[in-house]
């Protein structure tokens, strides 16, 4: 990961007598972006989807109105090659479609209702605006945020979505959001990181894990794609070997009830130079013990609750 300066050589003129020059370091956009992940981060999970529809413009309209500092979004290809928005390898559950995302095309996506399931299931909640909802595509998500906000995207499914990397680096450097220091790249998938890694080496990176009980010894934690070795087993050494290509780690932090995680974990991985986000964090008193415990960002599908503590 190049951590860039922008140094200016600026002459100061003669100083008693002397010709004097300095250089004066200004700190890039990119640069900055990483020095903020050592604060505190509010991201608005598939937007705010505790209050609307997941991964819909009015989701990310209410977090962005809301302030977070990033919106979070899965992106997947479609089978004539556009990246769009969403969570779910198959369309069923946000959608009164079927079958898998990656083998319709865009146009067929887009005729379809991605808003009237979540008003059925939060009567709360519900909204007639959010019936007919379209799949966003990653254009159009851009287009409407551009650089006032700050997007997390996860590289969704890489084995379903052949040519996601490429793709979506392409698209990153279409809207200059590398160097504008307005995007992370997430993926459970090592291979796909060092894939991203390898197509811009400036995009900063999130190595996502899954902590859960061995099959073999409930007793014993594991990590989903083997990343890492379990949280009571990890050392310096494999945090170290994360942050060679990541910029952070994003985890679960609970498990069937079950806490995977604790403050020593955070502690590890941020004197090792990783920053922990964890997911999905909705319920106040949790956000709570875990601001507490160290996380450097918490992912949420409801930010108003979370903006509540940090403010």
């Amino acid at each position: 990961m190049q951590r860039r300066l922008l140094i200016t050589s600026i002459s100061l003129g003669l100083l008693s007598g002397a010709a004097t020059s300095t250089a004066l370091a200004e700190t890039s956009p990119l640069e900055q972006q990483l020095k903020d992940l050592e604060s505190f981060q509010v991201i608005a999970h598939r937007g705010a989807s505790g209050h609307a529809p997941e991964s819909t413009m009015a989701a990310y309209e209410l977090a962005h109105e809301w302030g977070v500092d990033y919106l979070e979004l899965d992106a997947q290809i479609t089978a004539d090659g556009e990246l769009v928005v969403f969570h779910d390898d198959a369309i069923d559950r946000t959608s009164n479609g079927e079958g898998q995302i990656s083998d319709y095309t865009l146009e067929e996506l887009k005729a379809l209702d991605t808003g009237t399931w979540f008003n059925e299931a939060n009567a709360d909640k519900a909204d007639d605006d959010f019936a007919g909802a379209k799949i966003l595509t990653l254009d159009e998500l851009f287009e409407r945020f551009g650089n006032d906000t700050r997007y997390y995207i996860e590289t969704k499914s890489p084995q379903l979505n052949p040519g996601l990397e490429e793709a979506l680096v392409e698209k990153l450097e279409e809207y200059d959001m590398v160097e504008n220091g307005h995007v992370l790249v997430q993926s459970f998938e090592q291979g796909s990181l060092l894939k991203v890694q390898q197509l811009n080496d400036d995009i900063p990176l999130v190595q996502l894990v899954w902590y859960y009980p061995s099959e073999e010894d409930e007793s014993r934690l594991v990590e989903w794609t083997g990343v890492t070795p379990g949280p009571a087993e990890i050392t310096d050494e494999d945090f170290r070997a994360v942050a060679q290509y990541a910029s952070g780690i994003g985890t679960n932090y609970i498990y069937e009830g079950q806490e995977v995680i604790d403050a020593d974990f955070i502690r590890q991985a941020n004197e090792n130079g990783l920053p922990v986000h964890i997911y999905t964090v909705n319920e106040t008193d949790d956000m709570k013990r875990l601001m507490e415990m160290g996380a450097n960002g918490l992912f949420t599908n409801f930010p108003d609750r979370l903006l509540e503590l940090v403010e």
